[in-house]
């Protein structure tokens, strides 16, 4: 039983676009409930609590990795600090700040540009280019996208205010492009050891901003919901979500793994007709096949060339 486990994990942590669309999957659920949760659980509360849960809960089994790794840590720090200021301490917390202004559906538009700017930040700091392919397929995928946010009605788009808090959603987006560029400069340490220096270091980054949440009024309101959805954004978008998304952009690269962003809100549209009765409707069917399509050509593998 337990070769059968190692067998199936050693598969399972191969398998670049399973990893990449269970990321997107529970991201999914944060976005949500992150608006659920707005006016009873602060943004940087939130994200305090769902850094520090995800880190106790690693901890057990990271702390004999950590201990191996810590050298070679030190001796990339910098890196490390700012893989967990844009990945841990900004994204996030922008991200339950900017839901406190806007709906969840212009945060998942504005997250649908991620793919663009993590070939922006990639371009940017190694030099690498979309291929032609890659390009075509982002485009096809951000039509199925848009099919979906819009109801099949592409006017609606011309509709949306975009305010402050659509503005704040947009750097947290720009900040985790950078984030995912960067990972290839992440050290050669163990998986665990990566997430629990960036979750500690991330969470650490957030206290003086915690602080001034507080002395302003701003305090957690717990309940049943809250407490669930504190456990939900800590186990899943977090630990779970960030060990999956970093495998995954290793495998196949950061400009690879950008176009599945565009499944959250195909996974979001599938949630509303699965969980709250909603309609499936003709523009579900069509945006689903576009993302589909879209994604499916702009990860495929490059071609080898012959001779």
């Amino acid at each position: 039983m337990s070769d059968w486990i190692g067998r199936f994990g050693q598969w399972f942590y191969a398998q670049a676009y399973l990893l990449l669309a269970l990321t997107m999957l529970f991201w999914s659920g944060n976005v949500v409930l992150g608006r659920a949760v707005a006016g009873e659980v602060p943004p940087v509360a939130l994200a305090c609590i769902r850094w520090f849960g995800a880190l106790l809960i690693l901890l057990p089994f990271a702390w004999p990795h950590l201990k191996r790794d810590w050298p070679v840590i030190r001796q990339h720090m910098p890196i490390v600090l700012v893989l967990s200021f844009t990945g841990i301490t900004a994204y996030n917390t922008l991200v339950y700040f900017g839901l406190q202004f806007t709906g969840a559906l212009t945060v998942v538009l504005l997250q649908s540009a991620q793919p663009l700017i993590i070939a922006v930040a990639t371009f940017a700091l190694f030099g690498d280019r979309l291929t032609k392919r890659q390009g075509i397929g982002i485009t096809i995928s951000l039509i199925g996208v848009v099919a979906i946010l819009c109801q099949g009605d592409f006017a609606r788009i011309l509709s949306i205010r975009f305010n402050f808090g659509d503005l704040v959603v947009l750097a947290a987006v720009v900040l985790y492009g950078l984030y995912s560029a960067l990972l290839r400069r992440r050290p050669a340490i163990h998986w665990m050891s990566l997430l629990a220096v960036t979750f500690l270091f991330g969470d650490i980054m957030l206290l003086p901003v915690l602080a001034w949440e507080i002395s302003t009024g701003a305090v957690p309101t717990f309940n049943a919901v809250t407490i669930a959805a504190c456990l939900y954004v800590a186990i899943l978008p977090s630990l779970v979500a960030y060990a999956f998304f970093n495998r995954g952009v290793e495998l196949i690269g950061a400009n690879r793994s950008g176009p599945f962003f565009h499944l959250m809100p195909l996974f979001g549209a599938l949630m509303a007709v699965g969980f709250l009765g909603e309609q499936f409707r003709l523009y579900h069917a069509i945006g689903i096949v576009a993302i589909l399509t879209g994604v499916a050509l702009a990860t495929a593998a490059p071609r080898r060339k012959s001779g």
